[in-house]
């Protein structure tokens, strides 16, 4: 069985392939893919694989705006860290949806239902210029509950300069403090005002406010000089470039 993993982020990759593993699923992964770009260009490159396993939020937007490039003629099950994606899958015709982290159970169940279609689905394209229409951008929060001795604080959202990941762990520095905040990167991104807060690569959220300098970097990305540093570097990836450009211009 030929499957195409589409994840941004490297992790749940990996666990992806060891879940299948302890599924017993026979398969031969043919490539991991992180982006829209790359994912359109791969279509355009190969034949279709007999499974695609696709993550709802890739680096550079919703997945489902591979489909409004090119025809996808395999069979597909969505991956999604947020609930309120569940549906749209469903309307773009996959063959399922797993919550993340994904469990045994349901994968076991997604394979199950895979094996009973195994046949490739047709887009319809005009329902899902409808769909993407009619995402609507998530309420935003105020606060942020951080850890601070043995106990939590809320810290207002705008004191924050930037969020990073490492470790697993994600902080939150504001102009004095780092703090630590229970949710991963991309669940605390998912909440934030996105007219405010830019998830400029996997690990970093930048506030605008805290933007000082823009400079060019190699590769076709770009390098942000930050109030508050610290020890990070800010580098926007190459795949969200022009849409950091245009978040700049807001």
């Amino acid at each position: 069985m030929k499957i195409l993993i589409v994840e941004d982020e490297p992790r749940a990759a990996s666990q992806l392939q060891i879940m299948l593993n302890i599924c017993n699923f026979d398969y031969q992964l043919l490539d991991i893919l992180d982006t829209i770009e790359d994912s359109v260009a791969w279509f355009r490159g190969h034949k279709s694989p007999d499974l695609v396993f696709m993550d709802i939020q890739l680096a550079d937007g919703l997945s489902f705006e591979i489909f409004q490039q090119i025809t996808v003629d395999a069979p597909i099950i969505f991956t999604t860290a947020f609930d309120q994606y569940a549906i749209q899958a469903f309307k773009v015709n996959s063959v399922d949806y797993l919550l993340k982290p994904i469990q045994k159970e349901d994968l076991d169940a997604a394979l199950i239902k895979f094996t009973k279609t195994n046949k490739p689905t047709s887009i319809d394209h005009d329902m899902l210029k409808q769909l993407l229409g009619s995402i609507q951008k998530p309420k935003t929060r105020g606060g942020i509950l951080v850890k601070e001795g043995s106990g939590f604080v809320q810290v207002d959202i705008s004191l924050f300069s930037y969020f990073y990941s490492e470790d697993s762990v994600t902080f939150g520095i504001t102009d004095n403090k780092r703090f630590i905040i229970d949710e991963t990167i991309d669940q605390l991104y998912e909440t934030l005002d996105k007219d405010q807060f830019y998830k400029i690569n996997r690990g970093q959220v930048i506030s605008k406010l805290s933007l000082i300098k823009i400079d060019p970097y190699f590769n076709h990305r770009v390098k942000l000089t930050i109030s508050n540093p610290r020890d990070q570097e800010f580098i926007v990836s190459r795949q969200k470039t022009t849409e950091f450009k245009a978040w700049i211009n807001r």
